[in-house]
């Protein structure tokens, strides 16, 4: 059976690259055939597997230098029935495109807002004039370039072979230690050993301790959380949805005691999965 993976497209993005890399470790490890599975939108990716046009899908959730992709979280908060399968650690480097020939000509960079965050240092050095112009993804950004000479884009550096456009400057982000967390998204889980558990949970009512009991819930049982941070629930100004990730297997007691008992100080609560997490290296990526 061919598994389908919704990933953000064009070819080039490096969705793109994590759903490769993810669907060439199927293939190794389950002996699975996977078909890559474009979308326009991070939005539509999680649609897609929900609406169960495609089995899985690869979806960016947080950058180790910009922080949270709100999208991913916003969807899914919206989406009742997806669940992570997998995470998939993706060193990221980014590269310089553009049809000129120096940085001297070029006076506007397109890129995805991530990238163009991750480089802004870079930017702000080397091309401190020009126009910086958000696209959808990193691989629309260079078909925006194709007939502009003056125009630059942002993207990975293996887009350079798919796109035919020259690189003038590469390992541009700011930190060299640059990776993003994906999660591979399915509507029926496989149970694996995880070593990590995220969650989302909204409280009742904004007062004095609403947060603490949910949190107290972890640290009493010597829990610990690897991330949390709160997105607006677009019902009214001062009221937030939590998002939480938690160290350990849940198969542990004192994890299914946790969350059963969470239940009871939060007003709504989404366990999006236990899963294990997949350390890519730079040698994984340059062999796809």
């Amino acid at each position: 059976m061919v598994i389908s993976i919704a990933h953000l497209g064009p070819v080039g993005t490096n969705a793109e690259t994590a759903a490769l890399a993810y669907a060439d470790w199927l293939e190794k490890t389950q002996d699975k055939t996977s078909l890559l599975c474009p979308c326009p939108s991070i939005a539509q990716t999680l649609h897609s597997v929900a609406k169960g046009d495609t089995k899985k899908a690869v979806v960016p959730v947080e950058n180790s230098t910009e922080g949270t992709v709100v999208s991913t979280l916003d969807t899914l908060w919206q989406l009742d029935n997806l669940k992570i399968q997998q995470e998939l650690v993706l060193p990221i480097v980014h590269a310089l495109f553009s049809r000129g020939t120096s940085l001297n000509g070029i006076k506007t960079v397109y890129s995805h807002p991530q990238a163009l965050a991750q480089c802004q240092g870079w930017l702000q050095e080397h091309l401190p004039n020009v126009a910086l112009i958000p696209t959808n993804s990193t691989a629309e950004a260079l078909e925006k370039i194709s007939l502009e000479p003056t125009s630059g884009a942002i993207a990975a550096p293996r887009a350079a072979k798919l796109y035919n456009v020259p690189i003038i400057a590469n390992e541009i982000n700011d930190y060299q230690d640059n990776c993003t967390r994906f999660w591979v998204m399915t509507l029926e889980p496989t149970p694996t050993v995880s070593s990590r558990i995220s969650l989302g949970f909204s409280v009742s009512e904004n007062v004095p301790g609403s947060l603490m009991k949910p949190l107290k819930v972890f640290s009493e049982r010597n829990i610990n959380l690897s991330r949390i941070e709160s997105r607006p629930t677009k019902r009214s100004l001062g009221e937030y949805i939590f998002y939480l990730d938690i160290e350990g297997n849940h198969e542990d007691p004192k994890i299914i005691n946790a969350l059963d008992n969470l239940t009871h100080h939060t007003e709504i609560i989404k366990i999006y999965g236990s899963y294990s997490v997949l350390l890519l290296k730079k040698t994984d990526i340059e062999q796809l």
